[in-house]
């Protein structure tokens, strides 16, 4: 394929790029002198604001981005995913996790099917189910209530339910309906994590949601077998139908794992796993731990930004906006990471989330067409909530690499605490520091202020901050569920625009793929030299060594098959 074919062969490309010689002689510190260009650079939805003044952008900065978007047909390729148009064609799929959020009676089809109607079903299943077990309904193998929920998954099938899980616990609503109640997450295949996991957990009050579409990713299966030997040792055989369910599309696996078919939730190859979260992939176990009705509000908080997203103009639409700045700050400014910064300890886990989707989906070589590209795509994510980031990484943010940032506020804290005699209330110390941060970086602090302030002359260029370091601000009017969604629909839906200006496909993950098929080598190597004395073979000699190393110094490993699970937590 030509190079013009790609996007930066195109005119408005080009046009950006000679705009940044202009932007390089401005300052930020002018720019927010300039009222009318700031006024501009907000918009508000649904009590949202957006800010963006603070970039490192003017009016013809934006114009001309909305002619980039044009010239890559964004619109058309909005409109093509929520048609159900195969999107993703190297898997040759529709992309539809908007579906997953979708009302009743909306209509979006793949493959010329109406799949919201599959949709409801699940729902309605899960519903029922997770009503079944918070009421006391359904109960363990014998006789007690389940109380404890421990869903296993990897990647999408955990960061996502983890980031809403801990968004939602300090809610009031939310915490109220979770009272008594424990969910938790089991990621790793380490074995470190089970033991946390299933740490002062009873199996008679704890139910398992494995997580797996095929029911075949490997460390996935590992630890839920590892967890049936758990079950089974302390209730018997008999005891897994009724102390764990699963989210699969396989059912011939999940009966023969010993899971009732019954008890498994589908979701679809429209789903990828990094959007999966408002499939029964999330919404089990947060029903599970919160009740349906909390997350039923979640996802019409998603649907509501979908909504946007898709109707709204550019120039006020949130996702579009906030992708592409991105592409600007990636692409032209040479900016290429990004960081995520909520003023919310609820958010804690939002920033780990958005590394996935973003750079899963962006991390991207080559075009949708195969053709290497020969710009920057992609962002390197990564956040912290504030004021703890303000103490670990700011230093860099502020007077070493630029690093553009998002700053995400809350008007109304979960928990609002208030002390008397106290210059201001806990929130409000909070949230003064997610309002003078993008100052600092905008603004910086000269020499000449610094000799103003009689500062030592062999601390002045220690105490100079440049300024004019890109940010922009989300001020969200509260965290609810509903709110919850509405951020996580911002931010997948921002990945979505910079990947369709990028003209990348940001819905496939072939980046993957190699490390898993390697450590299949290594996982028969390991079986070979631990139960049959055989020797390390077939691999590059640092690599030798090193397992040569690790086999050696944990030889004491037992040989013969056996089961061993944690000791201190039977």
């Amino acid at each position: 394929m030509a190079l013009s074919a790609l996007i930066c062969g195109t005119d408005p490309w080009k046009d950006l790029k000679a705009h940044v010689h202009d932007i390089e002689k401005t300052h930020l510190r002018e720019l927010m002198n300039d009222v009318e260009r700031c006024q501009s650079m907000m918009t508000v939805f649904d009590g949202i604001l957006l800010d963006y003044s603070r970039q490192c952008a003017t009016l013809d900065t934006l114009k001309k981005l909305y002619n980039l978007a044009e010239a890559a047909h964004l619109k058309e390729k909005i409109n093509r995913m929520f048609n159900g148009d195969l999107i993703n064609s190297t898997e040759n799929r529709s992309v539809l996790h908007v579906a997953l959020r979708a009302p009743r009676d909306a209509v979006i089809n793949s493959d010329g099917k109406n799949v919201v109607p599959d949709v409801w079903k699940v729902l309605d299943k899960i519903k029922g189910f997770s009503e079944a077990i918070r009421s006391g309904a359904w109960v363990g193998a014998t006789g007690k209530v389940l109380k404890n929920v421990i869903a296993i998954g990897i990647g999408g099938s955990f960061l996502g339910p983890l980031f809403v899980h801990t968004a939602l616990q300090t809610d009031p609503e939310a915490a109220e309906f979770a009272r008594g109640r424990q969910l938790r997450f089991l990621a790793n295949v380490d074995p470190i994590d089970i033991a946390r996991n299933i740490a002062g957990l009873n199996p008679e009050t704890t139910l398992v949601v494995v997580v797996s579409k095929t029911f075949t990713t490997a460390e996935t299966m590992l630890n839920a077998r590892t967890l049936r030997e758990w079950i089974i040792t302390a209730l018997g055989p008999q005891a897994v139908a009724k102390h764990m369910i699963a989210v699969s599309t396989n059912l011939t696996l999940v009966e023969k794992f010993g899971i009732d078919p019954n008890n498994a939730f589908a979701f679809w190859d429209w789903v990828g796993g990094r959007y999966s979260v408002c499939s029964a992939v999330g919404v089990l176990p947060l029903s599970l731990q919160y009740g349906f009705p909390v997350v039923e509000k979640f996802l019409k908080g998603a649907w509501s930004i979908d909504q946007h997203f898709r109707s709204a103009p550019f120039e006020k639409n949130l996702p579009v906006l906030l992708g592409l700045l991105s592409v600007w700050n990636v692409s032209f400014l040479g900016y290429p990471a990004r960081a995520i910064l909520p003023y919310s300890q609820a958010l804690e886990k939002f920033a780990p989330h958005i590394q996935q989707v973003s750079m899963e989906s962006n991390g991207k070589g080559v075009s949708i067409d195969g053709v290497p590209l020969p710009y920057e795509a992609g962002e390197i994510d990564f956040g912290e909530p504030g004021t703890n980031g303000q103490h670990s990484f700011y230093q860099l943010i502020h007077q070493g690499r630029v690093v553009p940032c998002d700053f995400i506020g809350v008007v109304k804290s979960q928990q609002p605490v208030y002390l008397k005699g106290e210059t201001v209330s806990n929130h409000d110390e909070l949230m003064s520091n997610f309002f003078a941060q993008p100052d600092a970086l905008a603004y910086g602090k000269t020499p000449e202020q610094l000799l103003n302030e009689n500062v030592p002359r062999h601390l002045i260029t220690h105490k100079t901050f440049s300024g004019n370091r890109p940010s922009l601000s989300l001020l969200l009017p509260s965290l609810n569920a509903y709110n919850i969604g509405q951020l996580l629909g911002i931010y997948e839906h921002r990945i979505a625009v910079e990947g369709f200006v990028w003209g990348i496909n940001s819905f496939d993950q072939w980046g993957v793929e190699l490390g898993k098929s390697l450590a299949t080598q290594v996982r028969k190597q390991f079986h070979a030299s631990r139960k049959k004395g055989e020797p390390i073979e077939g691999f590059n000699f640092s690599t030798t060594t090193l397992l040569t190393r690790y086999l050696e110094a944990s030889s004491d490993a037992p040989k013969e098959d056996c089961t061993a699970l944690p000791k201190s937590y039977l």
